[in-house]
C-alpha cells in the first residue's frame, strides 16, 4: 500500500489541481454552472475509482446544488460506512491578497495553493482516493462504502436535511465518517469528537428617513450609529462573557474529566497567539482557551456599517446602522432559543429615537457531540498513532458542520470527524493551501480506517 499510494503522487496531484480549478462558490448565483461542473467532476471521480454506483442528485426542483452519492456494497452481510464531504466553497474576497490567482493552483515550497484546498475539496480527494487503493489493491472494501457529497455546506446546507429525510433508505449506515474538518497539527492527529452549533442575525438600526448634516440636526435626533454601539456593548460584560438573559442556561457543563482531557490536548498557546498576531487571550472568565475555542459558547460581532466610509470627513448624521451577529452553541442549546434570547435583550434596551429590528438568517445548525467511548473511535485512534506516530488526543471543533446533527437526528447514527486538514491552512483566506506531502498520509488514512473497521465488529 506504500509503494501504491507513493507512486500515484503526481496523478493525484494532477487529479487534485483539475478539480481545484473549477470555481464551485456557491454563495454566488453567477457561479451556479461552476458548481454543477464541481458536482458531475465528483460524480466522475467516484467511478474512476471503481464505485459501482453513481447518481447525482437535484435539490429542490434543481434550485439547490446538487448531491451526489456512491455506493460500493462489498457484501451487504458487512457494515456500511458512509462518507461526508462537500464540493463547493467559500468566496475568495478579497481577491487582491492572493499571491496566486485563487482558481488557478499553484505549487509553492511543498504546497499546493487555491481555494478550496483544504476545505474541503482536497480532503474529499484523499477520501475518494483512499477509497479507490481499496478497490485497486484488494479489488474491492473490506465493508460497504457509500459517500454523500453536497454542494451547499458553505452556505449552511440549507437543502440537505430534507434530502437525507426522503432518501433515509439510501442513507443508512452503521457510522458516518466526515472527510470535512481537521487534525490538530501537521504532525499530530487527534479525534475531533465535537463541533459546535450556529445561529446567526442581523441588527438593523433605523432614525431619519435619509442621512441628515451634522451641524444641523447633530444633537437634536438620535443617531442610529451611536444606538447601534450601545446595543453591540450591551452583548457581553467587560471579562468577555455573553451578557444575554438564559444564554448559557442550557449550556451542558464540562465534567472534570472533559476538563482534565482538553488539558492534556498538546497546544503551545504562545505560539498560537503570536501566528495571529495576538498578544494575549481574552473570553469567557474561568476557562482554558481551548476549553473557549471549542466547549463554550460565543456570540460574536462579524461586522458593522452605517454611515460615511470614505476618505477623508463628511459632516453626516447616517440614518441607519447595522450588525451581522453569528453565536457558536455547544450540547445542549438550541438556535432558536438562543436567537429568542437575543432578540429580547436587544429589545429590551428601548434605545430612544431609533427603530431597531432583528432579521434572523437561515441555516442554524445545532451543536453535536459523539459519545467518548464509542468504538470507531479507538479504532481511528490506533490508525492515527501509526500514521503520526504518537497517541490521538480528542478534541473538540470550534466551528460548525450542519450536518454533524443531521446524521443523529435524521438517520440515527454517529457522524466521526476524520479529515486531515491541517488547522494553518488558511481555509477561508486568502492563500488556502494544502501541505502535497500530507497527501499520501490521507490516503493511507482512509485505507487503514476501513480495515481497521471491517475488523472491528463492535465500531458501529
Amino acid at each position: 500500500m506504500e509503494r501504491y499510494v507513493t507512486g500515484e503522487r503526481e496523478r493525484y496531484l494532477e487529479e487534485l489541481q483539475e478539480f481545484l480549478r473549477i470555481p464551485s462558490i456557491s454563495a454566488l448565483p453567477e457561479h451556479r454552472p461552476d458548481v454543477d461542473r464541481a458536482a458531475q467532476w465528483v460524480a466522475e471521480a467516484l467511478r474512476r475509482a471503481g464505485v459501482p454506483r453513481v447518481e447525482v442528485f437535484p435539490l429542490e426542483g434543481g434550485k439547490g446544488h446538487p448531491v451526489v452519492y456512491g455506493e460500493w456494497t462489498a457484501d451487504p452481510a458487512k457494515p456500511t460506512y458512509l462518507i461526508y464531504g462537500h464540493y463547493d466553497v467559500q468566496p475568495v474576497d478579497p481577491v487582491e491578497l492572493w499571491t496566486s490567482p485563487p482558481f488557478e493552483p499553484q505549487e509553492r515550497e511543498g504546497r499546493l495553493y487555491a481555494r478550496g484546498a483544504t476545505d474541503d475539496k482536497g480532503c474529499l480527494f484523499e477520501a475518494i482516493k483512499g477509497v479507490e487503493a481499496l478497490g485497486r489493491l484488494r479489488g474491492a472494501p473490506p465493508v460497504n462504502v457509500t459517500f454523500l457529497v453536497e454542494g451547499e455546506e458553505e452556505i449552511g446546507s440549507p437543502n440537505l436535511a430534507a434530502f437525507m429525510r426522503e432518501h433515509q433508505d439510501l442513507l443508512r449506515c452503521d457510522l458516518a465518517l466526515s472527510a470535512d474538518g481537521e487534525m490538530l497539527s501537521p504532525d499530530q492527529g487527534c479525534l475531533t469528537i465535537a463541533s459546535r452549533g450556529l445561529a446567526a442575525c442581523q441588527i438593523d438600526v433605523y432614525g431619519a428617513n435619509r442621512d441628515l448634516h451634522s451641524g444641523s440636526f447633530g444633537g437634536a435626533v438620535a443617531n442610529p450609529l451611536h444606538a447601534l454601539a450601545q446595543i453591540v456593548a450591551g452583548l457581553h460584560t467587560p471579562d468577555g462573557k455573553v451578557a444575554v438573559p438564559g444564554f448559557y442556561e442550557a449550556v451542558r457543563p464540562l465534567s472534570p474529566e472533559e476538563r482534565r482531557d482538553l488539558a492534556s490536548t498538546p497546544f503551545d498557546e504562545k505560539a498560537w497567539l503570536a501566528a495571529i498576531g495576538v498578544a494575549e487571550p481574552f473570553g469567557e472568565p474561568g476557562y482554558s482557551t481551548l476549553e473557549r475555542l471549542g466547549a463554550r459558547p460565543t456570540l460574536e460581532i462579524n461586522g458593522m456599517w452605517g454611515g460615511f466610509q470614505g476618505e477623508g470627513t463628511k459632516t453626516v448624521l447616517p440614518a441607519e446602522a447595522h450588525t451581522k451577529i453569528t453565536c457558536r452553541l455547544v450540547p445542549d442549546q438550541d438556535p432558536d432559543r438562543i436567537l429568542d434570547q437575543v432578540e429580547a435583550h436587544v429589545r429590551a434596551q428601548r434605545v430612544p429615537g431609533v427603530r431597531v429590528e432583528v432579521r434572523r438568517f437561515a441555516g442554524s445548525a445545532r451543536p453535536y457531540a459523539m459519545p467518548v467511548d464509542h468504538p470507531a473511535l479507538a479504532a481511528a485512534a490506533r490508525v492515527l498513532e501509526r500514521l503520526y506516530g504518537k497517541p490521538a488526543p480528542t478534541a473538540r471543533m470550534g466551528g460548525t458542520v450542519p450536518v454533524a446533527e443531521f446524521f443523529r437526528s435524521i438517520l440515527g447514527t454517529w457522524f466521526l470527524y476524520y479529515s486531515f486538514g491541517d488547522p494553518d491552512t488558511r481555509v477561508h483566506a486568502p492563500d488556502e493551501f494544502i501541505r502535497i506531502d500530507s497527501i499520501p498520509r490521507a490516503v493511507k488514512g482512509y485505507y487503514l480506517l476501513l480495515e481497521a473497521l471491517a475488523g472491528s465488529a463492535g465500531a458501529r
